[in-house]
């Protein structure tokens, strides 16, 4: 069973928060770009009965299309912040994608959750050759209306499990290229650098990365987490498997994700992490 409600953020825009299941302790999803809340569906089914899976829209994305902004990464995890609150008790796995999975490291550090996961995540801003040609992508995309969008989504994602397509389908009816450009624009490198962040990271974290050639954490960060990163992080490389591991390895993810849940003990942090020498969010410019 699936239940969604509304969340109010503390700017004055709404996300919905969509959650599946009923018994077990919580777990969290935050997608990353082009996707939204219902691309978690997969995983929650395959966690029906052991884990609540619950999921919101980030601004820009699937029913939260039309919030404008700001798209900057301190203004995500102040959204991810808000969305606990509205949750109201701890979350026991904390888990993002891409743009998702750097609102997951950011917040797993400094919020109430006992495990984080994150899959491929924005360990530094990219580069904008990169946002050039997802963007020169996006805009064929975008152009389109409705159905038409909705068919040539299906095509461009013909060897995805039906589920994962059709929530991209729901990700990406109404959007824009706005909120991608703005988190371009909105987020230059030096607000967007997560490697001091990675340093001795204090909770159980598994980082699952893609292929190398095809992965958004590139040789040189991912030897910096395994030098700097601490007992607690796991890291796990995807040899074959693209910046959406979860969807096209689904079986092998799934997998991995138990064996790190089973061997890591959770933690429980304040909501706030006691460190003066980090700031609660990440600069707002």
């Amino acid at each position: 069973m699936n239940r969604e409600r509304t969340v109010a953020l503390d700017d004055g825009a709404e996300t919905i928060l969509e959650s599946w299941g009923d018994a077990g302790p919580l777990m969290l999803c935050v997608h990353g770009m082009t996707s939204s809340r219902k691309s978690w569906e997969r995983m929650a089914l395959a966690y029906a009965g052991r884990y609540r899976v619950c999921a919101y829209d980030q601004r820009g994305h699937g029913d939260s299309a039309t919030v404008n902004g700001p798209m900057t990464l301190h203004r995500s995890l102040a959204d991810l912040n808000d969305v606990l609150h509205a949750i109201g008790e701890p979350v026991g796995v904390l888990m993002g994608h891409s743009w998702g999975g750097a609102v997951a490291l950011l917040g797993g550090e400094r919020f109430d959750v006992g495990r984080v996961v994150v899959v491929d995540p924005m360990i530094r801003q990219a580069s904008l050759p990169w946002y050039d040609e997802f963007l020169d992508e996006l805009r064929g995309v975008f152009a389109l209306q409705g159905a038409a969008r909705a068919a040539r989504v299906r095509a461009e994602y013909a060897d995805w499990p039906e589920i994962d397509r059709e929530r991209k389908v729901h990700a990406v009816a109404t959007m824009t290229s706005r909120p991608i450009e703005a988190l371009r624009d909105e987020n230059p490198a030096q607000t967007w650098d997560l490697r001091d962040d990675l340093d001795d990271y204090p909770k159980p974290l598994l980082i699952a990365v893609a292929e190398p050639s095809e992965s958004l954490v590139d040789a040189n960060d991912l030897a910096y987490i395994r030098a700097h990163g601490g007992n607690n992080v796991t890291i796990r490389v995807f040899d074959g498997h693209g910046h959406n591991l979860h969807r096209t390895d689904f079986d092998r993810f799934v997998a991995t994700v138990n064996d790190f849940l089973a061997s890591s003990p959770a933690q429980n942090y304040p909501s706030v992490i006691p460190n003066p020498s980090k700031n609660p969010l990440p600069p707002s410019s």
